[in-house]
């Protein structure tokens, strides 16, 4: 049985619960969001596997997920995005926000959100219990996509998508 971290406002541990009986309540938790851009500024999206209990088959960023109680946010998003993309990368942490979204299905998200950018060209070796397909976008194209077909994207995506694009363009100047 998977747990979260219920947190907080300030993001302080309060807690352990059941991962559906937190989205199911919903109840505030620790959450990070990967977006890992290649070496020409594309976002690396995934596509959420069609099994997954909410959101299914929608697009996203790169990963996402929860941290596990005694793990930090570092050893989560690794963990995480070879779990689901096969991939490892340094990431940083760019910034955290806080929303409560519907997810279908009964189901609510209400997270306190880490969120993580870093840089690779490496090919996803994606877990298909995860991820049903990826794909890289540039980050104009995915405005436009979102503006014309918001019902493809997953609602925390949709929520910090122009607050991600800021951050990346300050992550990708002192790259270069």
């Amino acid at each position: 049985m998977e747990q979260v971290i219920l947190v907080d406002e300030q993001d302080q541990p309060i807690g352990l619960m059941e991962k559906q009986a937190a989205h199911i309540e919903p109840h505030l938790h620790r959450a990070f969001s990967i977006f890992l851009f290649n070496s020409k500024g594309e976002l690396l999206m995934q596509q959420r596997a069609l099994s997954k209990y909410h959101s299914p088959g929608l697009w996203t960023n790169t990963c996402c997920s929860h941290p596990r109680s005694g793990e930090t946010l570092e050893e989560a998003t690794s963990r995480r995005l070879m779990e689901e993309m096969g991939m490892t990368c340094p990431m940083h942490e760019v910034y955290t926000f806080i929303y409560k979204a519907p997810v279908g299905q009964g189901l609510t998200e209400h997270e306190f959100d880490h969120v993580f950018i870093g840089q690779s060209d490496d090919i996803p070796n994606i877990n298909t219990d995860e991820v049903a397909s990826w794909k890289y976008m540039r980050l104009d194209d995915l405005k436009k996509d979102l503006e014309l077909y918001p019902e493809l994207y997953t609602e925390w995506f949709k929520i910090t998508f122009e607050e991600m694009t800021r951050h990346a363009n300050v992550f990708k100047e002192k790259a270069e």
